[in-house]
């Protein structure tokens, strides 16, 4: 009876011990896919200077790292536990530069050079709650109007539909944008003003004193 008992107990803890090396390859996976998409977000985040987002997921970040290859060093003659740690960091990447994407944090800088008169592309953005400023210019094909606007990544979609509606082939350049004091931004279809641009007046003649 004895022996039996003992049998039977042996065969659950051989059991359980199948089961997680078995499940070990797979938790190791998705162990340090999380490790890797929360490092890309992090480096952006720094990039950004998100001092607080990128030291909150860095401690996770080095947690989940720790667990994983603790794992990986311990079974290295498992040749699955080192192809589910490359598979995990492969797909960490991909996910990680999707998910920032998605959340689209950060502040971009449009600049559209527009040829001939960019008022109504002015007046359209400044519609839809976009601080904009005109400055006259010179290109390789003569005159132009450099429209500049800052506005939130999340909203570079919608700026890119607006310059296509009334200056369709226009050349712009779009760049990241580290940090801004104040200024115009849509917040709920109304602007949130720091300052305006304002276009600047035309210059009033002064009579000399004779």
């Amino acid at each position: 009876m004895v022996e039996e008992s003992i049998v039977e107990l042996s065969g659950q803890v051989a059991g359980g011990v199948l089961n997680w090396q078995t499940l070990l390859p797979l938790v190791i996976f998705f162990a340090e896919m999380m490790v890797v998409t929360l490092a890309t977000i992090r480096i952006i985040f720094v990039a950004r200077g998100k001092r607080t987002l990128a030291a909150i997921l860095g401690f996770f970040e080095i947690s989940i790292w720790l667990f994983a290859i603790g794992h990986v060093m311990s079974n290295l003659s498992n040749p699955l536990c080192t192809i589910a740690f490359a598979a995990g960091f492969t797909l960490g990447n991909y996910l990680g530069i999707t998910l920032e994407n998605k959340l689209a944090i950060g502040t971009l800088g449009v600049s559209i050079f527009a040829r001939g008169d960019a008022k109504p592309l002015l007046n359209l953005l400044r519609e839809h709650g976009f601080g904009v400023t005109r400055v006259q210019a010179e290109g390789s094909t003569g005159p132009v109007q450099v429209v500049t606007t800052i506005i939130p990544r999340r909203e570079r979609n919608r700026v890119e539909r607006l310059i296509e509606r009334v200056a369709p082939g226009q050349f712009f350049v779009v760049d990241e944008v580290q940090e801004t004091v104040s200024g115009i931004f849509p917040r709920g279809g109304m602007a949130s003003r720091g300052y305006t641009h304002t276009e600047p007046a035309s210059p009033v003649p002064v009579k000399g004193v004779a």
